[in-house]
Parts: structure tokens; sequence; C-alpha cells
């Protein structure tokens, strides 16, 4: 993070009602690659090196409020909704006594750049001076946008809400994305001149343009770059969002020699760690909390979350990576596998229809198929201990808490409650008998009875 030379103050607006994603979580709290919208933005204004930080609530306070305590944000309150202007002047009160930079942001715009907001800062530290740098964007379809008409140069002649702008200004691509970056000197005077009257009866935050141009100051356009102005009012719209991310973040993965068989099938998150020659195999989603080393291979169809894969590890196919997972390195979790709170140590192998929770699993290990740590016993969690080299006959269960020694056996079929010691055999079922020819007369005194 590097401090700007001019002290910076980020103020978010997340006051709107979200009404049309028709849900009971906070709009700007809906998750893009697993985290929250206003989450990304505020990982970007920690890097920008911001002094201040307000976010601006109105219904939902409370999850917002929750959600941002770890950012060291101040929560202002927007009680009435009578515009982006009037939401920006709640947030005076957090920022009295600073002198620098306001930029004002948008919590459901989660993904524009630490250096596109340096850029609209810096412009206003330039020669000529201008009161308001304004974040422009040219969309393929600049649709309900307000639009922003250009004079000479960068400067702005005049800025409209779509539903205020005449026909000739509509047909005018270079859109305001609602962001920009004011004095704080300029800022709230100016916001105090701003009027409403419009067609919604608001008091619309760009209107601050005009009033600055009344004193003489004018306003600049600072172009957005390609995918930072996408913004959120619905559920189509967020999953269009999170799918542009994903199509970024799998060409950075390629980019960084990552192998996808099919990138569009493979889903990330916000914070997936990738090393190089990884294979990711299609239908592949990562939770959050994933880091994965050189050489590994994800087979298809594989869910992480909260995992740690050391390099030349295989996981998968059809395998769940749970929180607290940890693979050593060349060690393998095969098919319709589950592991959770557990480590493997390197070169421990489970490969088939097995579950390994709250366990540890010490090198070379081979944990046979239909193999289960039963863990839980409705009240606690208790933990497996599985030594190195030691061989886990298939379908057994290790009842926990228990040890398995190094170099231990344990028989297919055993149901172990005790700890196993080193290099021993443990077997744990009941004895097979043979009864001959019962099965014949069970057959034919069942069959009777059905004839009779």
């Amino acid at each position: 993070m590097n401090k700007p030379e001019t002290p910076i103050a980020v103020v978010i607006l997340a006051a709107g009602q979200g009404t049309r994603m028709r849900s009971d979580t906070h709009k700007v709290l809906h998750p893009i690659a697993g985290r929250g919208m206003l989450l990304h933005l505020l990982d970007t204004v920690d890097e920008l090196g911001a002094e201040r930080k307000v976010v601006v609530v109105g219904k939902g306070r409370e999850q917002v409020e929750a959600a941002v305590a770890a950012h060291g944000a101040t929560i202002a309150v927007q009680a009435e909704q009578k515009g982006t202007g009037h939401a920006v002047q709640m947030a005076e009160a957090a920022l009295a006594g600073f002198a620098g930079t306001v930029i004002i942001l948008y919590g459901d715009t989660p993904f524009v750049g630490t250096e596109t907001l340096r850029r609209m800062a810096a412009r206003l530290e330039q020669p000529d001076a201008p009161g308001v740098a304004v974040l422009a964007f040219t969309p393929p379809d600049p649709a309900a946008y307000g639009r922003v008409i250009l004079g000479e140069g960068d400067r702005i002649a005049r800025m409209v809400e779509y539903k205020d702008a005449s026909a000739e200004e509509r047909a005018v691509t270079l859109c305001n994305s609602g962001m920009m970056a004011v004095r704080s000197a300029d800022l709230f005077r100016w916001l105090g001149a701003v009027g409403n009257d419009n067609a919604a009866g608001e008091y619309y935050l760009p209107d601050v343009v005009m009033v600055a141009d009344r004193e003489g100051r004018s306003a600049v356009a600072i172009e957005a770059g390609a995918g930072e102005t996408g913004g959120v009012n619905s559920r189509r719209e967020l999953a269009g969002l999170e799918l542009e991310w994903q199509r970024r973040r799998r060409q950075e993965a390629m980019d960084g020699g990552v192998t996808l068989i099919d990138p569009d099938s493979v889903w990330f998150a916000h914070d997936t760690v990738l090393g190089r020659d990884v294979t990711i195999e299609p239908h592949v989603f990562f939770g959050p909390g994933v880091s994965v080393g050189d050489g590994v291979a994800i087979r298809a169809f594989s869910h992480l979350e909260g995992a740690t894969i050391a390099s030349g590890a295989e996981v998968g196919p059809f395998a769940r990576l749970r929180p607290g997972a940890v693979l050593g390195e060349k060690s393998k979790v095969g098919n319709f596998c589950e592991v959770k709170k557990a480590e493997l140590g390197p070169g421990a192998k489970v490969n088939h229809l097995t579950y390994i929770g709250d366990a540890s699993v010490g090198a070379k290990a081979n944990i046979g198929a239909g193999t289960i740590t039963c863990n839980y016993d409705g009240f606690g969690k208790y933990r497996t201990e599985i030594g190195a080299g030691a061989f886990i006959g298939s379908n057994s269960a290790l009842v926990a808490p228990v040890r398995i020694g190094a170099g231990a056996i344990v028989g297919a079929g055993s149901v172990i409650t005790r700890d196993v010691e080193v290099d021993s055999l443990a077997v744990a079922r009941g004895e097979q008998r043979g009864l001959a020819g019962w099965a014949k007369r069970f057959r034919e005194r069942m069959t009777g009875r059905k004839a009779g």
C-alpha cells in the first residue's frame, strides 16, 4: 500500500433499497467470487491508502456495519432516500476536519481499480486545477446511463441524467459512472447548492459539476478501463458481473502457467492461489481459502474450500476438500472422497469412497475404500491419528478418539474403537461361519410358503 501525497478519504454509497434483488441480504453484501461486493471495494480502498473511509447506509445498516468492521470504516446513515447528493451529505460529520481529496464510490460497483482511483485524485493536483474529476466510461450499450457531454479536451461541458436528457444528448455514448473525486474544501459547500428540480425530485450528486462551473471551476472526465464500472441492481446483473470476473481470473491463471482443460467450467474464489504447472480438469469449483502448490492435478467435478494442497498432489475426480484440509506433497485424494479438518502427510493416499474428518494421516499411509473416521458422537468432535505407513483395509470405521500406530494394518471391515500399536495387525469383526446346505433349505422353505 502506497500512501498518496495528498490525503484521500473515500465515501462509499450503500443506502439503496436493492428491491430488485428480492433478498434479505443487503445488496452490497451479495458475493462475487465468494466475497461481498462491498468488501471487494474496501480491499481496493485499503490498497489505495485512504486516510478515512465512510460507508453511507440506509435500510440494513446492521448487516453492513458488521461486514465492514474489520476495515475500520465509519458508518453514516441516510434515513430518507433523497438521492445520491443527499447521501454524500450524510458523510459530512464523519469527514469533519479532513483536508484532502474525497473520492465517492458505490458499494454495488465493486471492481473500480486502484490505479484508476489514483488517476482521479492526481488529476485534481495538476496545474489547471479542475474542481471535480468524474469517472466516465463508454459501454457497448449506453442504455439509460447519465451522459457526459465534453467540451474542450477532457473538460465537461454538461452532465445530464438520461431521463432529463434531450434526444441529442442521449446520442452521446460517453456515460457517467457516478464516481467522482472532489476536494474536501469544496464538496459539501457545492452539495448544499444542489437543487432537486428534476424528474425524480432528488438531489443528484452529478449536479455538483454544474455548481462548480458557476464558480468558474471546471470538471474533467477520467475514462475508466474495461470492467471497472459494472454495477449490480438485480440477480441477473450480479451473475453477469460474476461471469466477467471469472473470465478475467481464468485468463490470469492460464497466463500464470495453469492448464485449464475447459476454462469456462472452472470457478475460482477471490483469494484462490495457484502454483505453476497446475492442471485443472472441467467442472472444478473453488470456494474461498484454497492454496494450490506447483504441479498439482485437480480432476473433474471436484469442490475445494479452505484447503491447502502441496506440490505434486492429486485431487479427484469427484472429490470434496472442506475447510482445514491439508494435503502433503504427492498425496492423493481420489474419487468420491471427502476430507475435512485433516492433514495428509507426503505420499498418503485416500483413493476411494472415504471420509477423513478431524484426523491426521501419516506419510505414505494408505486408506482403503469406504473407510470412515467416526469423528462425531452427536455432541463433540474427536480426532483420529493414523501413523506413517499404516494400511487401513477397506470398509473400516475408525471410532475417534483413536490412534493407529505407524506401520500398523487394520483388517478390512473392522470397527476400531481402541488404539492400535505400531506395526501390529488389528481385526475387529465377527468371525465368519459356514452352514452347509442352509441356503438351499431356506429357498425351499420360502418357496413352499409362497406357493401355499
